[in-house]
């Protein structure tokens, strides 16, 4: 067994303890030999982990009682005032990680070493009950610290941001508001995908990026090599890694005291006019919509006259603060500092996340990298039972009040009745979106297959854009057809390569970069069709790997590609609720699985029911639910065979009757899962 330490001044006391504990002179190398005697090993552990939590412990009531008063206190007693925070002891950062690396943990650790918080409150800044049940940041949240070195006391503004690339916008503009990042990595799991992902949003938005090691004090964690991938990858000096431990706070105040001597200060001009960015916004239900803001240039306070770049709409400053994590108010915010606007806004739509806000009759330039929310996945949204519509629609007009990145229309279906057309920043923001229904509002719903936006250019060199795939046409000529895409980017074991690279290839991708990150792991980089992310293609990457891959992707060039409609027919009829746009190499393959799934799922009827698939003007599969028979022929014991014809040719025409005489109703259980057909 083989076990690694760094030998620095966080783990010096550790590595020194190892050493005595197996009685090994103090030359050994960093990489450390212990015996085989796992039992042994493990009780060393414990003991160790037990002094881990103390050291830390003792740390921390150090750190606090050096720092004394907390922000949250310290602003609302009147003793500290934004005026005593000067620009140059102002620091604004965000944490970039990868899922389950320990952002919101570190977040919690440091809120809790400057006294924002109290000890043991976790995930303080992820407010949503689906954002705590799976480990992930939805809305963007602030906190400022207040901490002092050398006795000056530092500004620190916390912006956690959203992970994920269905946020990538909303992150982009909100590391716009920072001017560092700390980049954080699990020391036993090392670079992942949305490690390189967020590592080049923070790398174009040009900060100060510190590398952070995570999770030191598992038995698993090899921080020396994480710290080399680092270097290899990224061109960090692995010798500015900051070794922690968020769990217990060990390294922490190692890592503030970075922070405030490696992070830039804001470079806003105090002289000049007012100029803010709006980098998120959410709807407080006594409040009103509250803007979270950098003041860029100048300052802002309460009673100025503000208006929007992006659509010259006027407001009243009716109050400016910080938040400590808790709403603290001011009288005035000036340049480089964060804070929230309250300005009697009802919805979050009018407050357009990157827009640039500046006082009445004093016009600036607009901050760049605005633009409007671009929905990439459209699904439909119905209620299980039609006499629910009407509480559904308060629900989402509630929900989009928070949201207003999500688009809705209302829309009828000849299956499923009344419901939403809805436009969505991408498939988790779907899913994230649905779980809040049900949770927060007791909604039972039926969402469609989820469809991506289609460029269809038609004979008279018009170019349309297709949401719904009932609106495909099909009587048409068309000349060319263009569908969005991904660069998806894969990191997994070396010798779980070729299951990768199958599964890419049979879901279209296109292979554009292959890159070792170390001896047994590996970077694949595919350009993916984004229609081919909304079925099972994650939950058969992490199949083939053990778990072990990670998956990222981002925006791409759309390109073009040869789609057909694929239209359901029960009886001959057209079921708009299953129509959906297919490559036309796996229209067959589709059709024929959801023929077989609705098959399974539909009862039995009087008569024969034909299902069948069409794609581009043929059918391509069919299936056929047999009805039910009578045995006609029971009450004949022998005689002439002519008889028993007559008879069965009778039925036979009884049925025929039936069928077209006949409707067939699909059940809303029956459709919602056909409807999860991949």
């Amino acid at each position: 067994m083989r076990y690694r330490c760094i030998s620095n001044s966080v783990l010096s006391s550790l590595y020194a303890r190892a050493l005595a504990a197996w009685e090994l002179p103090t030359s050994a190398s960093s990489t450390l030999v212990l015996p085989q005697a796992t039992a042994g090993l493990q009780r060393w552990w414990v003991h160790e982990d037990a002094q881990i939590r103390h050291d830390a412990s003792n740390e921390k009531s150090r750190v606090t009682s050096e720092q004394g008063k907390d922000a949250a206190e310290g602003f609302h007693d009147g003793t500290w005032s934004v005026k005593d925070f000067p620009q140059q002891r102002i620091r604004n950062f965000s944490i970039i990680a990868h899922i389950d690396h320990g952002k919101s943990t570190l977040a919690d650790r440091m809120m809790e070493y400057t006294g924002a918080i109290r000890q043991g409150a976790n995930r303080r800044l992820d407010t949503l009950q689906v954002e705590k049940e799976r480990g992930i940041t939805v809305k963007a949240q602030t906190s400022s610290l207040v901490y002092s070195v050398d006795g000056e006391r530092y500004l620190l503004n916390l912006i956690d941001t959203p992970g994920h690339v269905d946020f990538s916008y909303e992150v982009s503009r909100s590391l716009a508001a920072c001017d560092g990042a700390l980049l954080l990595v699990d020391a036993a799991q090392g670079i992942q995908a949305q490690t390189v992902a967020n590592f080049f949003l923070a790398f174009e938005q040009d900060l100060a990026i510190i590398p952070v090691l995570n999770k030191i004090d598992m038995p698993a964690a090899d921080p020396e090599k994480v710290a080399e991938q680092l270097e290899e990858n990224f061109d960090l000096n692995k010798k500015e890694c900051i070794p922690v431990s968020a769990k217990t706070g060990l390294g922490v105040n190692a890592l503030l005291r970075s922070i405030v001597e490696r992070i830039p200060a804001p470079k806003g001009d105090a002289s000049a006019h007012t100029r803010m960015l709006v980098f998120d916004a959410y709807h407080d239900e006594y409040r009103g919509v509250v803007c979270l803001i950098l003041v860029v240039d100048g300052k802002v306070q309460k009673g100025d006259k503000i208006a929007s770049k992006a659509s010259g709409d006027v407001w009243d400053v009716l109050e400016v603060g910080l938040l400590t994590p808790d709403p603290c108010a001011q009288n005035t915010l000036f340049t480089g500092q964060v804070g929230y606007i309250l300005t009697g806004m009802k919805n979050t739509k009018s407050a357009k996340i990157g827009d640039t806000w500046h006082l009445v009759k004093k016009p600036v330039e607009a901050l760049p990298g605005f633009r409007e929310p671009k929905s990439m996945v459209f699904a439909g949204i119905f209620p299980i039972n039609a006499a629910e519509f009407d509480p559904l629609q308060a629900a989402m007009e509630k929900l989009t009040l928070n949201d207003s990145s999500v688009q809705f229309k209302r829309e009828n279906s000849s299956a499923l009745g009344a419901g939403f057309r809805c436009g969505f920043l991408g498939l988790l923001h779907m899913d994230v979106f649905r779980q809040r229904l049900e949770q927060e509002h007791g909604a039972s719903v039926i969402i469609t297959a989820p469809t991506v936006p289609i460029q269809i250019k038609k004979s008279s060199e018009e170019w349309i854009e297709i949401q719904n795939p009932a609106e495909y046409p099909t009587n048409e000529k068309i000349r060319q057809v263009m569908e969005p895409t991904v660069l998806s980017t894969i990191i997994l074991p070396s010798d779980m390569l070729g299951g990768a690279m199958t599964l890419c290839q049979s879901r279209r991708g296109e292979l554009v970069e292959h890159n070792p990150l170390s001896s047994n792991r590996v970077m694949l980089r595919y350009i993916i069709p984004l229609s081919e992310l909304g079925g099972d293609f994650y939950d058969e990457l992490k199949s083939l790997s053990s778990g072990y891959a990670s998956f990222d992707y981002e925006e791409h060039t759309p390109r073009e590609a040869d789609l057909v409609r694929m239209d359901i027919l029960v009886n001959g009829e057209s079921v708009d609720a299953l129509a959906r746009v297919v490559h036309r190499s796996k229209a067959e393959k589709v059709g024929r699985e959801v023929c077989q799934n609705l098959k399974k799922l539909m009862s039995r009827q009087q008569f024969d029911v034909a299902l069948q698939a069409s794609a581009g003007g043929r059918i391509v599969s069919r299936e056929t639910i047999k009805s039910y028979r009578k045995n006609v022929l029971a009450k004949c014991y022998g005689g002439d065979i002519s008889r028993k014809r007559k008879l069965l040719e009778k039925q036979k025409q009884g049925k025929k009757k039936l069928r077209k005489l006949g409707s067939i109703e699909i059940s809303t259980d029956a459709l919602h899962q056909v409807m999860q057909t991949k």
